[in-house]
């Protein structure tokens, strides 16, 4: 395992609380954070304060036991991939979710510059009611 792939690695890996405070630390200052297309938090996200709010406090607020569960990963140079499976149930219809994800990472001089997320979409949809 290379130094890129142990950063990433640390940001799923432990409890919420250690995993937040890995990403912060391994964010660059204009890191791009991109939600995919059909996601509800879709869109491009720069910076660590519009990534927190526009992701991870309305996953935190939102849902109830939402996970992010890698089961694979892959490095080549600056970029890192994760495969894995979300799971969580969307609070405000009580609607429980599995859904494939896979997360591009790209890092620049050990500071992660870009995430770009894939997933499954339909199956986090139906659990938002739609």
């Amino acid at each position: 395992m290379g130094a890129h792939l142990d950063l990433i690695r640390s940001t799923y890996d432990g409890s919420s609380e250690e995993n937040g405070r890995n990403l912060l630390a391994a964010l660059a200052p204009d890191a791009e954070w991109t939600e995919a297309e059909g996601f509800p938090y879709a869109g491009t996200y720069v910076g660590a304060e519009a990534i927190l709010a526009g992701v991870f406090h309305r996953l935190g607020t939102e849902w109830v036991g939402y996970r992010a569960e890698v089961h694979t990963y892959l490095e080549d140079g600056d970029r890192v991939a994760a495969f894995g499976v979300y799971s969580g149930t969307y609070k405000a219809t009580g609607q429980s979710m599995r859904a494939a994800f896979a997360h591009l990472w790209e890092l620049r001089d050990g500071k992660i510059t870009r995430m770009t997320q894939y997933v499954d979409t339909v199956m986090v949809r139906k659990a938002l009611g739609y």
